[in-house]
This record gives structure tokens, sequence and C-alpha cells, in this order.
């Protein structure tokens, strides 16, 4: 659940009108265990907080109570310059671990939900809960074509118009 959302003050890029009547409920658990790390951004929707964002991805570290987050944009190019912006996050829902709460500069909260998420968790499906925003996200910069494949489907499947995915140049 997690990146600019999760790269670039992504709290904040909730403008415009919405692209579902909301987003669906998240459908699996998340083991918070394989949440740290680093993630990649693969596609997202527009959003005026990632413009010019390039090689997106986040990092998570778990702190006591949730997560830093901390999240990555090179501005222009992939070589550009790096932007970060720092959030701290928490589960609401520790029923599934799926529904968390970033704060980014300590003012601006914004709820995201993982919608879903590979078996063995190397890429995971964020949205607002609203449905206005979805992204991908995976382990690795170049997600496997099967994988990616996979998880685009499943979010045409959630009610998402993958025409509108941006993809994310590494």
């Amino acid at each position: 659940m997690f990146a600019r959302v999760l790269a670039g003050a992504m709290a904040l890029c909730l403008l415009g009108s919405p692209a579902l009547a909301g987003a669906p409920q998240p459908t699996n658990k998340i083991d918070l265990t394989k949440m740290s790390g680093r993630w990649y951004e693969i596609a997202r929707f527009d959003n005026h907080r990632q413009k010019n964002c390039f090689a997106a991805a986040v990092d998570w570290v778990r702190t006591g109570e949730g997560f830093s987050v901390t999240n990555i944009c090179r501005q222009g190019a992939v070589s550009g310059p790096m932007k970060t912006v720092k959030a701290g996050a928490k589960v609401v829902d520790p029923d599934t671990n799926a529904k968390v709460k970033m704060t980014f500069m300590g003012l601006i909260n914004q709820e995201y939900w993982i919608l879903d998420r590979a078996p063995d968790q190397s890429w995971f499906i964020l949205a607002t809960p609203g449905g206005n925003y979805v992204w991908l996200f995976s382990r690795d910069e170049n997600m496997p074509a099967s994988a990616r494949s996979a998880a685009i489907s499943r979010i045409r499947q959630l009610g998402y118009d993958t025409g509108k995915l941006l993809f994310t140049p590494h």
C-alpha cells in the first residue's frame, strides 16, 4: 500500500473526477513483513503531483507502529535530479492490513488501499478509496512480462480503464 504512493506527495493528488464510484475492497491479506524494502512504480494514473516523474520508487521501512515511507522520483528524465517525499504509514484495517493511512509533512493524511497482490507479494495494486487513482508496484523495476500482464489484467477486472495507465520509465 504504498508510493509518490507514494512518489511525490500523492496525498495531494486527489483532485479531479473519480474514475470509479469508489475503489473495490481489497481482496487479499497483506503480510506486513514483506512490505519493507524498495518497490518500483510500474504504472499509474496521471496525477498532478507526479508530472514529469520518471524512475519512481518507494522505500518502506518498518517502524514500531507502522512504516516510514520515502517516495522517490527523478524529475524530467530517468537520469534527472532526484526528488523525495517522506511519509508515515499506519495500517487502519488490521484484519487485512490492506488499508493504510499515510501522513505527509505531518499535516496531510490520505488513505490508500492495496486492492490486490501477487500470491508471492512481488507486486501490488494500490488505489485511493474514491477510485480516482491507481498504481502498480513491483519488487523488480523490470517487472517480468507475464507478471505485468497478469497485474494489468487484474487492474482491468477491478473496474479501472487500463488505457489510462502511464507506464513509468526506469
